[in-house]
């Protein structure tokens, strides 16, 4: 991880730098908030990994003298494919329309989410399709 972390960590300081510059060029207060908080974007998960990867042995990948022998085998457990991710999207979306549209929607939005979020944990702790 530390690799990725020292990655993030440089895209921030080049946004903390190109901030700067653009400050006190150009005193417009948007693009500066925008690029300020682009170098958030790279140093709070770049510090995140960072602090981590003190704390964890290191990995095959993070290692000079490892194999690629080490780095096999079994990699993590993944989700399988969904339907609720696409249900609570669309439910955002109602949500978001019913700023538009009139609380009925965003109403209609919420009953669908409160579903949603009921479907994605009955289906997680299953491990399988509902």
């Amino acid at each position: 991880m530390k690799v990725e972390s020292r990655f993030l960590v440089g895209v921030g300081i080049f946004f903390a730098v190109v901030f700067l510059v653009y400050w006190f060029t150009s005193y417009e207060d948007a693009g500066a908030t925008m690029l300020l908080f682009t170098c958030f974007l790279g140093l709070l998960p770049g510090t995140y990994l960072l602090w981590w990867s003190r704390r964890m042995r290191p990995r095959p990948e993070d290692r000079d003298d490892a194999t690629v022998e080490q780095g096999s085998g079994a990699i993590g457990s993944f989700p399988d494919s969904s339907v609720w991710p696409f249900v609570i999207g669309s439910a955002m979306a109602l949500i978001a329309v019913g700023f538009v549209f009139g609380g009925w929607t965003a109403l209609a939005g919420g009953v669908l989410a409160i579903g949603a979020l009921v479907g994605v944990i009955r289906e997680s702790r299953r491990g399988g399709t509902i």
